[in-house]
């Protein structure tokens, strides 16, 4: 079969303006911190009752003796921010630095974890903002949506649907989780963007891999609350089966990076670099540790900004590239997986990407940190 190469063609990130170290949880809730071990960030992340019995356990038990579970910082919306405030800058820049205009635009495809509105998703309020006349939709794979969202735009680019699809990803977790609730002390905001096109020779999308992750389904529920001005507001809690997130990692992870390599018909050490989504302090050493790799090969964001959900794949993209650790014909292999969702793997040839100027010059501070 003739390869037609479609895949990124420029990134964008986008992120709010609160920086939240852990002093701030330290120093507002001390009663918290002295109780954490019986809260829900705990409950998610803990051994409590077992021993360490796979790769994902052995990973995660030096961060059992801290009650933030190796989270060192995380960036929130404030109060005149938005998802769909995030999401219209990072589209804006991803556009730009592509050197198209939204009338260039014939598909947009939103993937925000959470949306604005409880029942709607944020597609046609953004193509709205946007000033877009083409088609926009939702697309709802949670935390795996990047890879997803990046395989049906590929897929709709090379059957000639479409020309330039723009796909924005967004996270706005702390919306939905209060944060007296310790579990919203991994979690962070932000938004990134790409836009996907025809591409030269064999770059672009060489193979996917992506499986449903119904055994995830009882990770975390959703409960719909009223805040102070009686507003209906939806609220995300700690499960009945956060286990099941340590006694499946290694199969999903396996499953989709094996089966991404076999479709794109390479080999585990051809890949030049590998991109995991880090929900988790432990999440990259876990994968590497899994496949055998060097982690020379990969990237820890974590540390920059916590969990940001479907938006960790699209940072990491646009970090590895600007720290120099992809180039131009690399051959890239991202993984994303989300609790009652999807888990996906795609291999890329890494094409020409330009990356929007917007958050260069902030994160060569930050990327000191890494």
């Amino acid at each position: 079969m003739v390869h037609f190469p479609v895949g990124i063609r420029s990134v964008a990130l986008s992120f709010p303006t609160i920086r939240r170290t852990n002093n701030y949880y330290i120093e507002k809730y001390p009663e918290l911190i002295a109780q954490t071990e019986q809260k829900g960030l705990a409950r998610l992340f803990s051994l409590t009752g077992t021993t360490p019995n796979n790769e994902f356990d052995m990973e995660m038990l030096p961060y059992l003796s801290d009650p933030f579970r190796g989270t060192v910082e995380r960036w929130l919306l404030g109060h005149e921010e938005s998802s769909l405030t995030l999401e219209y800058r990072a589209a804006t820049d991803a556009l730009n630095a592509a050197k198209l205009s939204v009338n260039d635009i014939d598909l947009m495809i939103v993937a925000s974890v959470w949306p604005e509105q409880i029942g709607f998703g944020n597609a046609a309020f953004l193509a709205r903002k946007l000033g877009l006349v083409g088609a926009a939709w939702n697309l709802d794979a949670t935390c795996g949506s990047t890879p997803v969202v990046l395989q049906t735009a590929s897929a709709l680019v090379r059957a000639g649907e479409y020309r330039n699809v723009l796909v924005v990803i967004s996270c706005s977790y702390s919306r939905v989780c209060d944060e007296q609730d310790t579990v919203s002390w991994f979690l962070g905001d932000g938004a990134g963007a790409f836009v996907v096109s025809s591409l030269e020779g064999n770059q672009g999308i060489l193979g996917t891999k992506t499986v449903h992750t119904g055994a995830l389904c009882e990770v975390v529920s959703t409960d719909l609350t009223k805040d102070e001005q009686g507003n209906s507001r939806l609220r995300i809690q700690t499960g009945k089966d956060a286990k099941a997130l340590r006694e499946t990692a290694a199969e999903f992870l396996s499953i989709c990076c094996e089966g991404a390599i076999a479709s794109a018909g390479v080999t585990l050490e051809q890949i030049d670099f590998f991109l995991f989504n880090t929900p988790t302090a432990w999440m990259t050493r876990f994968c590497t540790r899994l496949l055998g790799i060097n982690p020379e090969r990969t990237i820890d964001l974590y540390p920059l900004y916590a969990n940001i959900g479907p938006v960790l794949t699209v940072a990491n993209l646009y970090h590895a590239a600007h720290l120099g650790k992809i180039h131009e014909n690399d051959l890239v292999l991202i993984y994303a997986s989300g609790a009652a969702g999807v888990a996906s793997a795609s291999v890329m040839r890494w094409g020409n990407v330009v990356l929007a100027p917007h958050l260069l010059e902030s994160s060569k501070l930050a990327e000191k940190s890494l």
